[in-house]
């Protein structure tokens, strides 16, 4: 097991981009999912100001 964590020599570079990869994910679902939020508010808003 860890020769296969050690990835020959190259666990550095290979977990951080695994790292950066997971990281760039993640925060691409919350800002997606921040966004619906604020758009759902904004359309709650426009809702009830035409109403």
């Amino acid at each position: 097991m860890s020769d296969f964590l050690a990835m020959g020599g190259y666990a550095v570079w290979v977990w951080s981009a695994w790292g950066i990869s997971a990281a760039a994910l993640i925060g691409l679902v919350v800002t997606a999912l921040a966004e619906r939020r604020a758009a759902a508010e904004r359309l709650r808003r426009l809702e009830t100001d035409e109403a």
